[in-house]
């Protein structure tokens, strides 16, 4: 059985840092793709979660969200199968909860192409 475990997040004052962390367990998660998504106030459902950053499963591809604007930064510790995600020049409309998702094979920027996902985590930016 295949599960995400997230830590980091919380809260922090504009302009500041946060990093999060996904660790995968269970089978063949070494060939997944680890993808952070987030899903901000007013939108419930899963398909309205937007792609933060992604990680295939080598670590030697990324992608990111426009949104990001270079602010942050997705790597893989392919012995620890978990995705970093560094955030940095946080903005309040970073403000969401942010959920780690893994799937086999490339990464996709839709939510609906993504069968495991963890919890999620609280990332609370203010002014």
């Amino acid at each position: 059985q295949v599960q995400l475990v997230e830590s980091g997040g919380g809260s922090v004052q504009a302009g500041g840092s946060l990093r999060l962390s996904c660790t995968a367990s269970g089978p063949f998660v070494e060939n997944f793709a680890m993808t952070w998504f987030r899903q901000t106030p007013g939108k419930e459902r899963e398909a309205e979660r937007e792609l933060v950053a992604a990680v295939t499963w080598d670590g030697n591809s990324t992608s990111y969200g426009d949104f990001v604007k270079g602010r942050f930064t997705i790597s893989r510790d392919t012995a620890k199968n978990t995705a970093v995600l560094q955030m940095n020049k946080l903005q309040e409309d970073d403000t969401a909860t942010y959920y780690c998702a893994a799937r086999d094979h490339g990464i996709r920027r839709w939510p609906s192409n993504y069968f495991y996902w963890g919890q999620g985590t609280q990332v609370t930016v203010s002014s």
